[in-house]
């Protein structure tokens, strides 16, 4: 499972607990501790096609776990140009390191001035405080 509760300050958060890392014009995505946390153990990560587009606000994929199946919401819009086979072969990855091997997709992004609309880290631990 996972090690303490982490948010790292280098990425940008959506409100419904996902995480994009912006490099130039692609951005990592995935699910926060937070989101994995309160899923639970991980069992199955439906993932997207390479190709696919991803749309912001919207669901690319889903994570199920022993609990509940949960939507994975888009922080960004782009086209999806890797899945990672590992958090698809392994989901508790994404358990084990949610920003690091359990990332879920990479994305060349179409819009650039969507990550204006995401949270800093001090805005996504508002959200957090008040689930």
């Amino acid at each position: 499972m996972a090690g303490a509760e982490s948010y790292p300050d280098d990425l940008k958060y959506h409100p419904e607990h996902d995480w994009a890392r912006i490099e130039g014009d692609e951005a990592v995505l995935g699910i926060t501790w937070w989101a994995q946390d309160a899923l639970g153990e991980l069992v199955h990560f439906e993932a997207p096609a390479v190709g696919d587009m991803a749309v912001k606000d919207e669901a690319y994929g889903e994570v199920e776990s022993i609990k509940a199946v949960s939507e994975v919401i888009s922080p960004l819009s782009g086209e999806i140009i890797a899945v990672n086979h590992k958090a698809v072969d392994e989901p508790e990855s994404i358990n084990e390191e949610p920003y690091g091997e359990g990332w879920l997709i990479r994305i060349r992004i179409s819009d650039p001035s969507e990550a204006g609309d995401l949270l800093d880290v001090e805005g996504y631990r508002a959200v957090v405080a008040e689930q």
